[in-house]
């Protein structure tokens, strides 16, 4: 059974320019929510559960090979009459392979673009012109988590899924080392959030993560919390 490893993990975001820089381009929605929970970013059927269900797919841009997964966005539609001003947050939880748009939502976050009212009639549009631009992540009484995958086979082979990544960066490289060892070895991206090793150190596991602005930060692993 999987578990989560639970700590306080603090970021100092770094993004500038064009992380937060306002983009124009097109959107579309998923008729099925089953569709999020095969994403590329691997969350499977806990996807459905982020952020509301006010998921998306983003094109390659956004979903930087795997480090893109878990990144928010504020996104609002250009149809006045329809949409309004506020739009939506929504997650990446999956790529998005056709370039025609930036974005495929959920049809959840699709029509809570909407005015009042009219979510069926964005609906109908099909394809919505939209802006965006990066924002954090709002998680309620989570930090970053570290979840064993099932797929780990002690003591040969360990997979992790990173959760709760809630800033305007992105996890880039990862180690790890037996807690108080100065031994690192590195895991690699399998894919999306998920990373691996077939290197396992014994006994405690401390991680360390590298983000985008080539910081550093080290965790040590001492405590379970139940899934």
């Amino acid at each position: 059974m999987a578990i989560f490893l639970c700590f306080l993990f603090l970021i100092i975001s770094s993004a500038t320019g064009c992380d937060r820089c306002v983009h124009r381009s097109k959107a579309a929605y998923f008729s099925k929510a089953s569709a999020l929970s095969t994403g590329a970013c691997g969350y499977g059927p806990m996807a459905i559960g982020f952020n509301s269900g006010h998921l998306a797919a983003g094109v390659s841009s956004l979903y930087k090979d795997g480090a893109g997964c878990g990144a928010c966005f504020q996104i609002r539609c250009k149809n006045t009459t329809l949409c309004s001003s506020r739009g939506t947050r929504v997650m990446v939880t999956d790529l998005n392979r056709n370039n025609q748009t930036d974005f495929v939502l959920s049809s959840r976050a699709f029509m809570a673009m909407a005015n009042k009212d009219m979510g069926q009639g964005i609906l109908k549009q099909g394809i919505l012109d939209v802006e965006y631009k990066r924002v954090p992540c709002e998680y309620k009484n989570q930090n970053l988590a570290v979840r064993v995958e099932e797929s780990s086979k002690k003591p040969n082979y360990l997979a992790i899924k990173l959760l709760y990544q809630g800033g305007q960066t992105e996890v880039v490289a990862m180690d790890v080392a037996k807690v108080g060892s100065s031994n690192w070895g590195f895991m690699s991206r399998n894919h999306g959030a998920v990373w691996d090793t077939d290197r396992v150190p014994a006994g405690a596991l401390q991680f360390r993560f590298v983000i985008t602005a080539g910081i550093r930060w080290k965790v040590d692993l001492g405590s379970e919390c139940p899934a």
